[in-house]
């Protein structure tokens, strides 16, 4: 049997999959009010964002936001996709923001935060991957 060889056909993206300027200062904002619903402290916040330094999260806060790197902006897609998934798990907002706090059999008597904590994006994308399991999505 011969093998045939494959014609490829490349990819046509009409728009960028790169998330803006615009979107990223959007997202930003966006993460501070999460966090505050979160009642997050000023270390948890800027572990969550990669060691984000706590001037520049002072500054975020007062609402003066600055350039935002590329990991920076998939650790808060990732943060607000979590966020979207406790919103459809849990009809009272309030209960998913304090879900992110407690203890959970599933991960071992940890909370959601305690993992998320570890610092790294493959944390905040694992996370976002279980809540949307949990939710039925793909």
């Amino acid at each position: 049997m011969l093998l045939q060889p494959i014609e490829t056909t490349p990819i046509e993206r009409t728009e960028s999959a790169a998330i803006t300027d615009e979107e990223a200062a959007a997202l930003a904002r966006a993460t501070v009010n999460l966090f505050k619903a979160w009642k997050l402290s000023d270390a948890e916040a800027t572990t969550l964002l990669g060691g984000l330094s706590t001037r520049t999260w002072a500054r975020w806060k007062e609402g003066s936001i600055g350039r935002i790197d590329r990991d920076l902006r998939m650790r808060m897609a990732h943060l607000m996709g979590i966020h979207k998934g406790l919103r459809y798990l849990f009809k009272e907002p309030a209960r998913g923001y304090e879900w992110v706090r407690k203890p959970n059999d599933t991960f071992d008597g940890k909370s959601a935060l305690d993992l998320m904590l570890r610092g790294e994006l493959s944390d905040l994308s694992d996370m976002r991957a279980y809540l949307d399991a949990e939710r039925g999505a793909w």
